[in-house]
C-alpha cells in the first residue's frame, strides 16, 4: 500500500511541475535531496552508533537493571501477569528506557527480544495463535512511548539546520503523554472481555 502511495507523489509532483513550468526547479530539487539524504544517514549513522554503544554498557554494567528497578511500580501496573524478576520484564525495562531517551533503533533490537519472551510466556498464542494481553499492551507502550529526549530527532534537526532543535521538547513531551494516555485507555477497553472470558 506504501508503495502505491509513493508511486502517486511521484507521479503527481511531475504532473504539477509539467503543469506549471518548474521541471528544471523539480529536477534540481531530486539531486540536491539525493546529496542531503546521505549527508543526513552519515549524521544519524554516528549517532545510533553512540546510543546502541551506551544501551549496551547500561545493560551489561547492570544500569538498565537499577532502571527496571525504578520503573517496576508502572510497569507491574501495566503488565500485572508478567514475572517482576523475569527476562520479559528486564526487555520491556530496557526498550521503555531506550524509548525514554529517544533512541527508537537501540529500542528496536530489545523490543523484538521482549516480544520473543512475552511469546514464550503466552500460553493462548500455542494453542490460538493470539496475543494476550501483555503482548498488545507491549505494542501500544513500544508505539506510543514517551520520549523524555527525542535523541533522534533533535540530531535530524540539527543536521538541517535547525536554530533551536531543543525548543520542540515540550511538543514531544505532550504528544507522548496524550498518545500513551490513549494507547494504555484503548488496551483496557479493548481486552477487558477477554479478562473476564
Amino acid at each position: 500500500m506504501l508503495n502505491y502511495v509513493w508511486c502517486f507523489i511521484i507521479i503527481f509532483s511531475i504532473i504539477c511541475a509539467a503543469a506549471t513550468g518548474n521541471m528544471e526547479s523539480l529536477t534540481n530539487s531530486v539531486l540536491n535531496s539525493a546529496e542531503d539524504a546521505v549527508s543526513l544517514i552519515i549524521a544519524m549513522t554516528g549517532a545510533i552508533c553512540f546510543w546502541n554503544g551506551i544501551m549496551e554498557i547500561a545493560e551489561k554494567s547492570g544500569i538498565v537493571k537499577k532502571i527496571a528497578k525504578v520503573l517496576s511500580p508502572i510497569l507491574s501496573k501495566l503488565f500485572p501477569n508478567v514475572d517482576k524478576n523475569g527476562k520479559a520484564f528486564a526487555a520491556i525495562s530496557a526498550n521503555v528506557t531506550a524509548n525514554l531517551l529517544g533512541i527508537g533503533n537501540a529500542a528496536t533490537p530489545l523490543g523484538i527480544k521482549a516480544m520473543r519472551e512475552l511469546e514464550n510466556e503466552n500460553k493462548l498464542l500455542k494453542t490460538t495463535f493470539t496475543a494476550d494481553r501483555n503482548m498488545i499492551m507491549f505494542v501500544i507502550l513500544n508505539t506510543t512511548s514517551f520520549q523524555l529526549m527525542p535523541t533522534m530527532i533533535l540530531t535530524i534537526m540539527q543536521s538541517c539546520g535547525a536554530s533551536k532543535p531543543t525548543s520542540i521538547i515540550p511538543y514531544v513531551w505532550a504528544a507522548s503523554v496524550a498518545g500513551l494516555a490513549a494507547g494504555i485507555l484503548s488496551v483496557n477497553i479493548l481486552c477487558r472481555d477477554k479478562k473476564r472470558e
